[in-house]
């Protein structure tokens, strides 16, 4: 699986979201086709700068609450995931890609995402 190029995926949304045309200029509003009502640009990019809770779920455990209680320092709960297997990441509760799991190259202390798959909206994705 190639690697995701989010800058790419992130301007063709654009596009998609503005009906195609691609205005340049601070005072460029996107031309209509049929009925669509014009978006100016300048707050569709105010809209960009929103932030949004991401998280990337490894797996998740149903368990109950006498188990949960009986928890201590150093116990261990295993997930429905296995190593190996993708990961969901998950926008604002909606599930929006699929990844892997990867050691971030800058800092090996960290862990990052590589996204596999997008998914596509109204494609049936599940909020979590």
């Amino acid at each position: 699986m190639g690697e995701f190029d989010f800058e790419s995926s992130k301007s063709e949304e654009l596009e998609r979201l503005i009906g195609g045309s691609r205005a340049v200029g601070e005072d460029a509003v996107a031309e209509p086709r049929g009925e669509e009502p014009e978006i100016d640009l300048r707050k569709f990019e105010s809209i960009l700068r929103i932030p949004v809770v991401m998280q990337v779920v490894i797996g998740s455990v149903t368990m109950p609450v006498a188990n949960l209680l009986k928890l201590g320092r150093g116990a261990i709960v295993p997930l429905d995931q296995k190593i190996g297997e993708p990961v969901d990441v998950v926008v604002n509760g909606r599930l929006i890609a699929r990844g892997e799991v990867v050691v971030v190259e800058d800092d090996n202390t960290r862990f990052g995402v590589s996204l596999t798959e997008i998914i596509e909206p109204g494609s049936g994705a599940r909020r979590i």
